[in-house]
Parts: structure tokens; sequence; C-alpha cells
């Protein structure tokens, strides 16, 4: 069977089970866009690149699967590179198709041409540029094997436009066809038997324990290892940015966010814990802070399936390599066999007791929890109330997605996250304007949940024009800005170590006029001041499901995200705000 190489793109593509894809057409793309058409492929149709990338990566959190986004050459492949490079960071699995100009045509700075393969290389898995379409089957089997596969991330196939427009006889490639190409792409998966049960060895024998659970937890579907091995036991797991809804935060083992604004239980516990069993995290700064003073006393137990983030920050006592959820569930079958090898007389004895440990972190909780102080005033709007509120007015598996900055911490640090792949944000780049796309495109994925973005208003600002493309697509996301008309995180920063010096963060309350802007966006748009507005914004919300809805919460530009790790300071220095006190200790 001959076909073009768009058409051969496409059918490779249902191949692979694609159902949505999220683009925009241009010069260089066009041939690949004429087949959509015959396609069941749905294409949602973006108003700027950067769009389409966020709302592929949303997709990719909250269904597991690949999310794929297509947009032409030149500055459609540069607009594309930011939602790539966060996708790398964050390891979310994304296809990106780019248009290039004419094979013949590349070097010659010829229109809309850029180095696309090359620009991309850093935050990219791997790419190709693709310079015979009979290749284009195998190249898209091979892309897909790899975004998904391993460390899961995003990879570009560029495709030159006389390429697109190229005979080629049609044919499927097998896995064999792939493992022959990609000769040197092995990811190991199952843990080294050998130091499975050294980590086993070292659990048991450990008195103050934590679990530091990563985003890797859900990469790997891991969750409900995660929680067996934790019951099993009852060592207390703390669940990063990243990792949110990965253990549930009504578990009692469950101690919330660590790192720069985590709560103070989170944090101390693993700065005075002997072993540290880290599941698919990756010794982040904002969770370290100085590194040198991170858990001075702790072992450390890191699996990964990268083998390149064993020692990359911290060196570990037992480095494993290999799938989290394979290795969690081998390290608790470890467990269960050591216990039932111990002898009888020794095992009370050898047992450490870990009540003072427990009760210790029950004393943190119970002194420190998260805190912030109720206006006294009702024209100040606080942000954690609106989290709150939110929190208790929607379903227990809502998606939340966020921007980047405070608004990000109060969402984090406020609301509850019972199950796993329902927090969608951007932990490892921090991209500002992530949160409107990526909300877009999760409820895209999973169109049975109810999808909130919780934003700021200089977040909403960078991308709200997407909302147009869910007004168009009849796209229920419904927004909750918190509107303190700030570059709020910018501003604390300032507040707290520049000597008050607000240096270019004042955005405005009322320019642009939110309410009017969602109108004009086809959206449902409210404003709320006042504290008693709050719940019933966020029911009418949620009762309109034909249109996406944007709430204009006008919030408290004076409150800080408390607790605050000062950067490059020590997790021990942390801050819990002025109304407990500057520090823990």
């Amino acid at each position: 069977m001959k076909l073009t190489g768009a058409q051969a793109l496409i059918k490779s593509l249902e191949m692979e089970g694609v159902e949505v894809m999220f683009g925009l057409p241009g010069g260089c793309i066009l041939p690949v866009y004429d087949p959509i058409i015959d396609s069941p492929i749905r294409h949602i149709l973006v108003r700027h690149e950067q769009g389409a990338g966020h709302m592929a990566e949303g997709y990719a959190h909250v269904t597991g699967k690949p999310g794929v986004a297509m947009v032409t050459s030149g500055p459609a492949a540069t607009n594309i590179v930011t939602p790539l490079c966060d996708a790398y960071m964050d390891s979310v699995p994304m296809v990106v198709i780019t248009g290039q100009v004419n094979t013949f045509a590349i070097g010659s700075d010829a229109f809309q041409e850029c180095d696309t393969t090359g620009i991309t290389q850093a935050v990219t898995k791997h790419n190709w540029l693709v310079t015979d379409a009979a290749d284009i089957p195998l190249v898209v089997r091979e892309a897909f094997h790899i975004a998904n596969s391993g460390r899961p991330g995003p990879v570009l196939i560029d495709l030159p436009k006389d390429v697109a427009n190229q005979l080629m006889e049609w044919q499927w490639p097998t896995d064999a066809d792939v493992d022959a190409d990609l000769p040197g792409y092995k990811p190991t998966t199952k843990g080294n038997g050998r130091m499975i049960r050294e980590a086993a060895r070292m659990i048991a024998a450990a008195e103050r324990p934590v679990i530091y659970a990563g985003g890797g937890i859900l990469k790997a579907r891991a969750a409900e290892a995660l929680r067996e091995l934790a019951e099993l036991t009852g060592i207390p797991v703390v669940t990063t940015l990243m990792a949110r809804g990965a253990f549930p935060d009504s578990h009692p083992l469950a101690l919330g966010m660590p790192g720069m604004h985590g709560n103070y239980t989170a944090v101390t516990s693993m700065q005075k814990a002997d072993l540290l069993i880290a599941l698919g995290s990756r010794f982040d700064d904002r969770v370290t802070g100085k590194v040198d003073a991170f858990a001075p006393g702790a072992k450390i137990v890191h699996v990964d399936i990268d083998p390149a983030e064993l020692g990359k920050v911290r060196r570990p006592d037992v480095p494993i390599v290999g799938d989290c959820r394979s290795v969690i569930e081998e390290i608790t079958q470890a467990l269960r066999q050591l216990a039932a090898t111990a002898p009888e007389d020794a095992g009370s004895a050898s047992a450490p007791d870990r009540g003072p440990w427990m009760a210790q972190i029950r004393e943190w909780q119970t002194r420190f929890p998260l805190h912030y102080e109720m206006a006294e005033d009702d024209r100040f709007l606080k942000p954690q109330f609106v989290i709150e509120t939110l929190r208790e007015n929607t379903p227990e598996d809502v998606i939340l997605a966020s921007g980047v900055g405070q608004h990000q911490m109060w969402a984090s640090q406020h609301f509850r996250f019972e199950h796993p792949y329902t927090w969608v944000n951007s932990g490892g780049l921090g991209t500002m304007g992530f949160a409107v796309p990526a909300a877009i495109g999760a409820k895209v994925g999973r169109p049975d949940r109810m999808v909130w973005a919780v934003d700021g208003d200089g977040c909403f600002q960078m991308t709200a024009q997407e909302l147009v493309t869910a007004s168009a697509e009849r796209i229920p996301v419904k927004i909750a800005i918190l509107n303190n008309a700030y570059l709020g995180m910018v501003r604390q920063w300032q507040e707290l170590f520049y000597e008050e010096r607000y240096s270019e963060v004042y955005l405005s309350p009322d320019l642009p006029d939110y309410v009017k802007w969602a109108e004009a966006m086809g959206c449902v748009g409210l404003r709320v001041e006042h504290a008693e507005e709050v719940q019933p914004a966020i029911e009418k919300a949620n009762s309109i499901d034909d249109r996406p809805v944007v709430i204009d919460f006008r919030t408290d530009s004076r409150e800080k995200v408390y607790p605050m790790v000062p950067a490059g300071g020590s997790n021990d220095d942390i801050i819990l705000g002025p109304s407990q006190g500057e520090g823990g200790r």
C-alpha cells in the first residue's frame, strides 16, 4: 500500500492508539494536517504552540499515556521548547511532531527554518530528523517506546515538508525491528537482589526511618505498592511536590510535603531520620536545602530507574536501579522473608522500638501545623481560605492543576490529595503559565472528572488565551485565580531578603478585568472579594458544565507562604511565620 509520508505519520499515530492530539498548523507541517480530516484522532486547535505542549503534558499526567502535540517549523518549534523542557524535568511522556523546511533547503536559512533537533537535543530523551518517508513508521514506534519506558520523558520527530509529501510503501514495524534499531536502549527495571535484601535489612533495623516518595512513584504506577510497604513497616511517608496524591493525605502515616515550603513535620522528620528510603525522588535542591546540612545522620536507600540519579546529589548507602513499583514490591517481599526467618528468641529484642520516633512526629504535628491568620478586615481575602474552601466543595477525586508561585505552594499545602494522578503541576522547571493549558489537557484525558486549576494573576496572563480553545472545544475546566495584584513569590523574596525594595512586581488588581476577559473568551466570569462569597462562587462554578468558568478571587497581597526555608540555607533554619515565631526549634 502506497502512502505519503504525511499519511504514514497519521496512520502510525493511529496504530499507537493515539486518540487526541494538540496542535496548530503552518506551512511546513501542512501536508500532515490534510490526512487528519479522515482520521479518528481528535485534533484540538490551540492558540499558541506553548499551549499545545502543556496540554499534552496535562493529558499525560492524568492518563499515564504519552501526550501528543504537533506544530510547524521555526518559531512554532521554538515555542514548544518550554513544554519540552518542562516535561523533561518532570519525566512526563510526550511525543512532539514538528514540521521542517524541505530537505534540500536545510542549512540555507530558509523561511521559518531552525535547527529544531539541535535546539531540543538537551530537553528531549531523543529526537529524530526524518529524511526518508519509509522510516516514519519505525521512528514513530521508537518515539512512543522511548517516551513511555525507563524514565519517561519527551521525544521529538522533525519532519521536512518534502518527506511528508514523499510516497512510501506502508509497513508497520515489529518489536524486533524496534529492538534492532535501538541496541543501546535497555532500561533496567528489575532491582539487584543483593541490594534489595540489604535495603530490607536496613529498613528493619532503623529506629527513625522516613519514606521519601518522589514523582517516580506516580510514573511507575507504584502508589499501591508504596502504601503496602508503608503499612507493613509502619514507616511515615513524605510526598514531594511531584508526588502529591501518591500516598493519601488522610493516612495516619502521611506527613505531607517536605522542602522549601513544606510543613514543619515533613521537613524536620527528614532532618532527624536515621534512614531515608528515597523512592523515585531525585534529592532536588528545593527539598534538600543546603546539601551538606541535609539529613546529616541518615543513611540512604535510593531507588530510581535512572542510574544517573544515584549519587548525583547525595551518595546512597544502598543504590538500587530499577522500576519503582517492581523494586518496592521486591523490598516488601524481602521484609516479609526477613521477618519469617528471624530467630524467635531474638525477634522482639532485635526489632527497634519506633514508638519514641512516632511520638516525636505526632508532637511536631500537634505543635507546628500549617497555620495562617484569618483577616480581621473583610477586605482582605486569605488565599489559604480559598484553597481550603475549594477542597471542601469539590469531589474527593477532583483533578487540580496549578501554575507556579505562591498559589502553587498554597494549593499543595492546603488541598487534600487522596488519590494518585489528581495533582498536575510544573515542578522542576517551574513554568509560569502552565496551569490553564495543563488543566485543559487533563480534562481532555479524563472527561469524567471535575478539573480545577489554581492560578496566579501573573501566571494566568501568560497563557489565558487557551481558554478560547477550551470554549471552542467545549472543555469545561474551572479556573480559580488568586489575584493578589503582584508577582507574589518574587514580592515575598523582595520583602524578606531585599529590604522591601519591590522592583517590578506590581501587576494591578484591575488591569486586566478578569471577568470581562473571561467572558470575551466564551467563559463564565465571576469575581469574589469577601470570605462569605467564596463558597457560593465555587458552588456556582461546579454547577456549570457546558463551558469554562473563571473566578477572580481578590486575595490579600500581604500574605506570604510559610513555612519557608531560605534559599541556600539548612532545613534546620525553617521559618514558620510571624505568628508562630521565626523558627521551629
